[in-house]
């Protein structure tokens, strides 16, 4: 019998572990739980270490994922000031570092926009927290199949969002031409969550010209934060430079 093994991320403790317990009474499947993100970063990154991974993450779409001090286990985007990611930011980390990582995002309540998001971040369903474990199940199942999975009364909403999605990424994409190469290599260590003195580090540049190419990257783009600029950056498929073997340092600590 082919196993199939889930991961559950959700800082609801009750739930995830409720859930999780609903879905080891299955014959086919291993499960494991996390409490928050960092905590699933360390599954997943444990998980490929010992040749084990997981098949399936079923994530928290309101998930508050604070950074890791340490080197996160993937490229964790759109990182705010107050240094967390929600769960759809996550999602987004987890399928750039492991693509063979089906996701899934559980929702308190459907949201035409979010469920648009979660479907650019590389997730292949959303479901409601609510719905029954068969249709947990049925969808788990799928998206093992390459299947997307949407509730049927989203899909109108969702076309109509990622139609708007496609405008807005013309528009990021030529905001994004008018940066210099330097400025491109810039915007693409934003993308993967290095701060100043990381990016001067590895662009073998001083901090203080690293902080004026960032100023001219939020000044060309029109945007105010190192968030919204990540954010335009995703819409225009910028992605994170590679951190692979990479040894950066993240608030005066080694990563």
């Amino acid at each position: 019998m082919v196993r199939i093994r889930v991961l559950v991320v959700d800082d609801h403790r009750i739930f995830a572990e409720s859930l999780a317990a609903a879905l080891a009474a299955e014959p086919d499947v291993d499960v494991s739980a996390a409490g928050s993100g960092p905590a699933a970063l360390r599954c997943l990154e444990r998980a490929a270490a010992e040749g084990r991974r997981f098949d399936v993450m079923l994530v928290d779409a309101d998930l508050g994922v604070p950074v890791p001090v340490g080197r996160p286990a993937v490229p964790v985007q759109a990182v705010d000031e107050d240094g967390a990611v929600d769960g759809i930011s996550l999602v987004s980390g987890v399928r750039s570092a492991q693509p063979q990582v089906r996701v899934v995002v559980l929702a308190e309540k459907d949201d035409p926009a979010r469920a648009a998001l979660a479907l650019q971040a590389g997730a292949s369903g959303w479901v409601a927290k609510d719905c029954s474990l068969s249709r947990l199940l049925t969808v788990i199942r799928g998206v093992l199949r390459d299947e997307t999975h949407l509730p049927p009364a989203l899909l109108t909403g969702v076309l109509r969002e990622l139609t708007a999605a496609r405008r807005h990424r013309t528009e990021s994409e030529r905001l994004v031409e008018s940066l210099t190469p330097r400025e491109r290599e810039v915007l693409r260590c934003m993308v993967a969550g290095l701060g100043r003195k990381a990016v001067a580090e590895r662009l073998y540049l001083s901090p203080h010209t690293v902080r004026t190419h960032m100023q001219n990257v939020l000044g060309k783009l029109g945007v105010h934060s190192t968030l919204a600029a990540v954010a335009l950056a995703r819409r225009a498929g910028v992605g994170p430079v590679d951190l692979s073997g990479d040894v950066v340092e993240r608030g005066g600590q080694l990563a």
